[in-house]
Order: structure tokens, then C-alpha cells, then sequence
């Protein structure tokens, strides 16, 4: 399975190069589209309330 790459910051501590962006998914897609993110090897999400899909984000992190 392919994985997104990290970077390590100058303390020594890495983060995902790559995040996965949910704005202008709609709700109906998100949870389908995020387990596939995660799937795919994504650990960095991107939400916010504003987006109106948080809720089905969070169903697919469960």
C-alpha cells in the first residue's frame, strides 16, 4: 500500500508531507472518500466546521 511521505521539522519530530483536504466535499461523499483517503494512507485530514461534513469525517476515522 502506497504511504504519504513525512517530513521531520528541526526539533526531530515528523508530520505528513500530504494532508487530505475535505472542503467542497459534499456529506453524501465524505465518509466513502475519507476511509479511502485513510485507506490509501493519509493521517493528516483537513476539516472545519464551515465545510459541514465534520460529522461524517469523524464516522470514518471511527
Amino acid at each position: 500500500m502506497p504511504a504519504v511521505p513525512d517530513i521531520t521539522l528541526n526539533n526531530g519530530v515528523t508530520i505528513p508531507q500530504l494532508g487530505f483536504g475535505t472542503f467542497q466535499i459534499p456529506p453524501e461523499e465524505t465518509r466513502e472518500t475519507t476511509l479511502a483517503a485513510l485507506e490509501t494512507g493519509y493521517r493528516h485530514i483537513d476539516t472545519a466546521e464551515m465545510y459541514g461534513n465534520e460529522r461524517e469525517v469523524g464516522q470514518a476515522v471511527r
